[in-house]
């Protein structure tokens, strides 16, 4: 199994943190954050990961290398100087991903999840990992349901944690999905995921689970800060 990082994003939001370092290279109790992504995925026994790169992309060799210090054979698939959004990067670093489900992990979060506990094949085309709605969002993402559906909309929404299992045959058919959104005309394509996932959702073809553990949406200089003196503490 493969697992893919999402990693190409401009980090506007860190501002002035990401001018010169990407997100996921940023340190947080003196390690950075994609570097605790890649031992959890080698502890699980994941041996080959995708980080998807644009901005200061070649940063992430430079720090990361081939992955063999983790055990890993890492590839890069650099988009561009555009980011693709979720969708289209996942859409460009298919021919690096092959034709098995693979584990998503959004590389501007920490968590203690273990991603062992992932299903190595999902029944429908991605299995998704929700938390319970941070204080600072003002809604949840999606709902769950007693069967453990993913759904758009239900009476308790919660926030989509940037983990899950997906199945490349998500992105079958994206074109008829994203309509012509902007973005979707370029070369390579540029578009989001959630309007596939919430597609495949009315079809019951997105299973998930609740996580109650930590988990930290490394959004904003602040919350990079209380992470970083959290995991100096523990």
């Amino acid at each position: 199994m493969k697992a893919l990082i999402f990693a190409a994003g401009f980090g506007e939001r860190m501002r002035p943190l990401t001018e010169t370092t990407p997100k996921p290279l940023l340190e947080a109790g003196g390690k950075p954050l994609i570097v605790r992504h890649l031992e959890k995925l080698a502890a699980c026994g994941i041996r080959e990961v995708v980080v998807n790169t644009s901005w200061l992309a070649e940063q992430f060799p430079r720090a990361l290398g081939d992955g063999g210090r983790w055990g890993l054979r890492i590839t890069y698939s650099y988009e561009g100087p555009t980011p693709l959004e979720t969708g289209g990067g996942m859409l460009h670093a298919l021919p690096l991903l092959g034709d098995d489900p693979f584990v998503l992990v959004n590389g501007d979060i920490c968590t203690d999840y273990d991603f062992a506990a992932l299903p190595a094949a999902p029944a429908g085309l991605a299995h998704l990992v929700l938390v319970d709605a941070p204080g600072y969002a003002a809604q949840g993402d999606f709902a769950l349901d007693a069967d453990g559906l993913v759904r758009s909309d239900g009476a308790r929404k919660l926030t989509y944690s940037g983990i899950g299992v997906y199945r490349p045959e998500l992105l079958a058919g994206w074109r008829a999905v994203i309509g012509e959104a902007p973005g979707a005309d370029a070369a390579p394509p540029r578009f989001k995921l959630a309007p596939l996932l919430r597609a495949a959702m009315r079809g019951d073809r997105i299973s998930g689970e609740r996580y109650r553990g930590a988990w930290t949406d490394v959004g904003t200089p602040e919350r990079l800060a209380q992470l970083d003196a959290m995991l100096a503490g523990a």
